[in-house]
C-alpha cells in the first residue's frame, strides 16, 4: 500500500491567532529602550535630587521654574514607572503596552520641558520614545502569547 499522507481533519489544524512577524524585534527594541529610558531618568533624577549644581542652567532658567528637587522626584518617578512598563511590555501584556505609551509620551513632554538643562540628552529621549510610542502602538500585538 502506498501512505498518501493524513487526510483527515483531525491533523489538520489551522489557527486564527496573529503568528508573529519580523517586526516583533520593534517590541523587543521598545522594551529595552524603555529599559534603558527609565534607568538613565532615574540616574537623572538622582543627580538633580543629591547635587543642584551639576546642571549648567539655573532651575528659574527652565521652561517650568521649580528647583531641581522636584525635577528629581519627577524624573525618578517617571523613570521608574517607564522602567516597570519596559518589563511588562516585554512580557506581551496589554495594559502595559497602553501604560508604556502613555508613559513615553510623558518621558518625552518632560524631557522637552527640561530641555535647557540637559540638551543633548532630551533630543535623544524625545526620539526614543517616538519611536518607542510607534513600535508599541502600530506593532504591539505580535508579541502577545496566542492563547
Amino acid at each position: 500500500m502506498t501512505d498518501i499522507g493524513a487526510s483527515s481533519s483531525a491533523t489538520n489544524t489551522y489557527s486564527t491567532a496573529p503568528r508573529s512577524t519580523g517586526w516583533t524585534g520593534w517590541i523587543v527594541f521598545a522594551a529595552f529602550m524603555m529599559f534603558l529610558n527609565g534607568v538613565i531618568g532615574a540616574m537623572e533624577g538622582l543627580v538633580a535630587l543629591v547635587n543642584d549644581d551639576y546642571f549648567p542652567v539655573s532651575s528659574s532658567g527652565l521652561a517650568l521654574s521649580v528647583n531641581y528637587t522636584v525635577w528629581g522626584f519627577v524624573h525618578l518617578v517617571v523613570g521608574v514607572a517607564v522602567f516597570a512598563a519596559g518589563i511588562g511590555v516585554l512580557s506581551g501584556n496589554v495594559a502595559a503596552r497602553a501604560v508604556g505609551v502613555v508613559l513615553a509620551g510623558v518621558n518625552a513632554l518632560v524631557a522637552m520641558v527640561f530641555i535647557q538643562a540637559a540638551p543633548g540628552w532630551g533630543f535623544l529621549v524625545i526620539t526614543v520614545d517616538l519611536l518607542v510610542i510607534y513600535a508599541l502602538t502600530i506593532h504591539g500585538g505580535e508579541l502577545r502569547d496566542p492563547r
